[in-house]
């Protein structure tokens, strides 16, 4: 694409710039409107500017990716609702061994799950249960927190539905389900694993557990001190009549039994069915997870089991779609706009062309150069942003050598794009959302630094990164 007239791509340039720096750093303090509306102010000086039309900007809003992403919140919600992360919490502490195993089992709950449900709700859901693990044992809550944003990054490249940025790739390049896996599985395996190594050569000392206190050691989170601390299932309030005061016991005392045989009748009924939306909710899950992999169309799959799930609940589904992230949604409208006119001006693809001849991944040092690339611009752009950017004209260079290797270059940035998010603390919502809920928590509130993160942060991504790489596979 030849460069737009001067005018539009400075007008242009502005008002990207504009998203960026609201995007990337939400509370700057001269505009302090946050990341949501820094995406709409961004969409909005595009049209203004006349760098796109109104019609333009509508038209480029991808519908298949805000559907694929309301339905996997709204099956997270659910999911969450039948206790589904409580139980991957309980886990995290069943016949623990000590601060190592302890390490291990953060890293594979957080890997496992992020693939399954997004890392963003791994991220929200589990935090607490990590820093409740660390005060339990009376272990530094630092190495627990990076294991869990780290593999969470790590262990989302793996699925279409793991991350914001694979939900992007997966729509734009028709890469259905399973190749998608397949594809990048052993890099996403290799990588947790190397990521798990590094955390336990880094803390092997401050993970050490005094034998005595082994022996002692009880279970980390307790049945009753758990709860969901975002969602929570609807409850039916019982109210209970005292018995009638005076010298007729007597005739009370049958009137009481049958009260409290109707309490107990009720109570039985109302267990057995939580039971069975529970299982119900599983089901739907899986059969979510079969239909992708079998290659249906992943926007309508996700959406029908978001509706299956608010239909076999049979009540309002008001307080559950209360809790999807609609900001979210939002942020992905106006980004969607922002970035489509930047791209408009014709100086993302100038900056390609100049790359390209390094960049092709029919060759080591493309691939290495071609990595490089999407790592910085993936912190420094953030993302999402990044696939946008690039993903289109990555897949077109990588076109004119072969099939498979256009649908390697999509896996390529899936992969580097994600794991990128590592390096620092602003290179991933993850970890911001590890360290917000980490220093929030009420009982167990820690800060984790930029300083503390990005020294972890730095080698894990770039040695798993390197070692991932050769595993991606077209």
């Amino acid at each position: 694409m030849a460069l737009a007239p001067t005018a539009e791509v400075v007008l242009g340039s502005i008002a990207f710039g504009i998203f960026w720096v609201l995007a990337v750093f939400p509370a700057v303090p001269f505009l302090p409107i946050g990341r949501t509306a820094g995406s709409l102010l961004g969409a909005l000086l595009m049209v203004i500017f006349r760098v796109i039309t109104p019609e333009q900007a509508y038209a480029s809003i991808d519908i298949p990716i805000l559907s694929l992403l309301f339905g996997t919140m709204v099956v997270s919600i659910y999911l969450e609702r039948a206790h589904m992360f409580k139980y991957l919490g309980w886990f995290l502490s069943w016949k623990s061994k000590g601060g190592k195993d302890l390490l291990c089992r953060v890293c594979l709950i957080s890997a496992l799950s992020s693939a399954l449900f997004t890392n963003d709700t791994s991220c929200i859901v589990l935090t607490e249960f990590v820093l409740k693990l660390a005060r339990q044992h009376n272990l530094p809550p630092k190495p627990f927190l990076l294991a869990l944003a780290s593999s969470a990054n790590i262990g989302s490249t793996a699925t279409p539905i793991g991350n914001p940025q694979n939900l992007v790739i997966a729509v734009q390049s028709k890469i259905s389900f399973g190749k998608f896996l397949t594809g990048i599985l052993p890099a996403m395996l290799i990588g947790v694993v190397i990521n798990i190594a590094l955390l336990l050569c880094m803390f092997w000392n401050t993970l050490k557990i005094n034998k005595v206190d082994e022996e002692v050691m009880e279970e980390a989170v307790d049945e009753d001190e758990v709860s969901s601390h975002k969602f929570s299932p609807a409850r039916m309030s019982h109210v209970t009549q005292e018995g009638a005061c005076g010298d007729d016991v007597g005739k009370n005392r049958p009137r009481t039994k049958i009260a409290s045989l109707q309490v107990s009748d009720v109570k039985r009924l109302l267990t057995k069915k939580a039971l069975i939306l529970k299982g119900c909710v599983y089901l739907v899950t899986i059969g979510m997870l079969i239909s992708l992999l079998m290659g249906l169309n992943m926007s309508w799959t996700a959406i029908s089991a978001a509706l299956a799930l608010v239909v076999i609940d049979f009540q309002d589904a008001g307080p559950c779609l209360d809790k999807v992230s609609y900001s979210l949604l939002i942020f992905f409208c106006g980004m969607f706009i922002t970035v489509d006119g930047f791209n408009q001006t014709g100086l993302p693809s100038a900056l390609w062309n100049f790359m390209e001849p390094y960049a092709r991944i029919n060759h080591a040092s493309g691939v290495v150069v071609l990595s490089l690339v999407i790592l910085l611009l993936s912190n420094f752009a953030s993302n999402v942003p990044t696939v946008l950017l690039l993903g289109a004209q990555v897949a077109k260079s990588a076109a004119a050598v072969s099939p498979a290797d256009e649908t390697r270059a999509w896996l390529i940035l899936a992969w580097v794009s994600t794991v990128a998010g590592n390096l620092s603390l602003l290179g991933s919502a993850a970890n911001l959302i590890v360290c917000e809920q980490a220093q929030r928590s009420q009982l167990f509130g820690y800060t984790l630094t930029f300083w503390g993160h990005i020294v972890f942060g730095v080698p894990s991504t770039l040695i798993v990164t390197a070692i991932g790489l050769p595993l991606v596979r077209g």
